[in-house]
């Protein structure tokens, strides 16, 4: 597959596309980004990126998109004020400081937070998400640099999974220049947690299944396929054209299987066979191709997890899909939803807010820093108003990508991109805390609002110069 390079000419739009090219790459090198000093580089990054955000492609659809990711910031803006505020409008103050007044004998200050000042510090990885779905909607407005960002963060995931594969076999026991203080025997990348990179792996392996769908499909001599010609039109294909995808993908592959994450491995492999079956959707057999792909797919994915997932395989047989003390976690964490349904606990302050409400049956061992569901988490922390408008931003965003997905013939591959991943994502989400890593996070929340923005159709093909000339509307990624 030849990378055409499109016409590089300076505009204003460059800076832009630059920067959030970088930062989609590089947000997973250090460590996942979990730490305040590189969430704070990549907001200083996005910050600088969107002060030469391009707007000249944006339209009316898009600037609806704009609005509505201002509500919810708007929603996050108002709570912070309540929770970092001596004078909130409305939220009470948390019971917890009258009570430690009253036991050290001495007037305390108090807050709606149960830690002070703690949710500033806690908003990093909420404002870079949201930095990086604007760039994502504003950048991605132009179709081939919505693609530029499609292929960096499929490339950039295969070296990433490269390295993990390779740091594994080669030293096991270091991530980066640090030890590996967790998850010995799995490959986790430059991530700490590996359901963290498996879903980051298999997210990239998702991205290039279709890049190499789409190429295949493009390469088709017929409009629709002819399945007792596929082999043959297959094999007329040169394999140099698309062996280094292959590659790429089966890396990602075995990076993913090898972290060991049942819930990751399951979810990415589901989103591989719907995304599968979706792009094919048009040229499958009527009635019955829909249920055949989706059988096949089981049957492929069963066959690979037989084959390089023995360890996730072994995971599920004695686990299940979610240990007992995860479960346990959510009921507690529903209790703090319980105690604090408007204002939550403070953003940020989930490890402190979780010991009293800790279920007896969860073992004694180890801090629960997270409630291994961010959905539930996110109430516990901002309360079920402010969880509410998340969630209801997040159907939008479902409903706008499927419609993008169902609706465009053209560049259709990158709203079902956005909504492979943010399913996957999200699903995983509810059993793990992915979205709360920046690492994972940044990359795929800037392609969620190329997904967006890409959604609607163009009104006339975006071309260059050089395209026009020739009277073509052929595009290369």
């Amino acid at each position: 597959m030849r990378l055409r390079l499109p016409d590089i000419r300076w505009s204003w739009s460059w800076p832009a596309t630059f920067i959030l090219l970088f930062v989609v790459a590089a947000a997973p090198l250090p460590f996942g980004s979990t730490n305040d000093l590189s969430n704070a580089f990549w907001c200083l990054c996005l910050g600088i990126a969107l002060v030469f955000a391009p707007t000249r492609e944006l339209r009316a659809q898009h600037l609806w998109l704009i609005a509505g990711i201002g509500v919810i910031v708007a929603g996050y803006g108002f709570v912070l004020h309540e929770q970092l505020s001596d004078h909130p409008f409305l939220a009470p103050f948390h019971p917890i400081w009258k009570q430690a007044s009253d036991l050290l004998g001495t007037p305390i200050a108090p807050s709606a937070s149960i830690v002070k000042n703690e949710a500033f510090f806690a908003l990093g990885a909420p404002l870079a998400n949201i930095l990086a779905m604007l760039l994502g909607i504003t950048v991605g407005a132009a179709r081939e640099r919505a693609r530029w960002m499609l292929w960096v963060i499929a490339v950039s995931g295969s070296l990433y999974a490269f390295y993990g594969v390779a740091s594994f076999l080669i030293e096991p026991t270091m991530i980066l220049w640090r030890d590996k203080t967790a998850y010995l025997g799995s490959v986790t990348g430059t991530f700490i947690n590996r359901n963290t990179a498996a879903a980051y792996f298999g997210s990239c392996a998702v991205i290039w299944i279709l890049l190499i769908l789409e190429d295949v499909r493009r390469r088709m001599p017929e409009r629709h396929i002819e399945w007792k010609r596929l082999s043959r039109d297959l094999s007329d294909i040169p394999p140099r054209e698309t062996l280094p995808q292959l590659v790429a993908l089966l890396i990602c592959l075995m990076a993913m299987f090898m972290t060991g994450s049942r819930a990751g491995v399951a979810l990415s492999l589901l989103a591989m066979i719907v995304s599968f079956t979706v792009f094919l959707r048009k040229d499958l057999p009527p009635r019955t191709g829909i249920w055949i792909s989706l059988g096949s797919g089981i049957v492929v994915a069963l066959g690979l997890m037989q084959l390089l997932g023995g360890r996730v395989s072994s995971r599920f047989d004695s686990q299940g899909l979610v240990d007992e003390g995860r479960v346990e976690a959510w009921k507690s964490t529903l209790r703090i939803i319980a105690d604090n349904p408007w204002f939550g606990t403070g953003m940020g302050t989930f490890q402190w807010a979780f010991p009293p409400y800790r279920s007896p049956n969860i073992s004694i061992r180890g801090i629960w820093d997270a409630a291994h569901s961010t959905p539930l988490e996110l109430a516990s922390e901002v309360g079920v108003p402010l969880a509410l408008l998340v969630a209801f931003a997040w159907i939008v965003m479902f409903i706008v990508l499927a419609k993008g997905v169902f609706g465009r013939r053209r560049d259709a591959i990158i709203p079902l991109a956005g909504a492979a991943t943010a399913s996957l994502s999200l699903l995983h989400s509810c059993l793990d805390f992915t979205l709360q890593v920046p690492g994972y996070s940044i990359p795929f929340f800037a392609l969620f609002g190329a997904g967006l923005v890409q959604s609607f159709r163009t009104s006339e093909p975006v071309r260059s110069t050089a395209r026009r000339a020739r009277g073509t509307e052929e595009y290369a990624p």
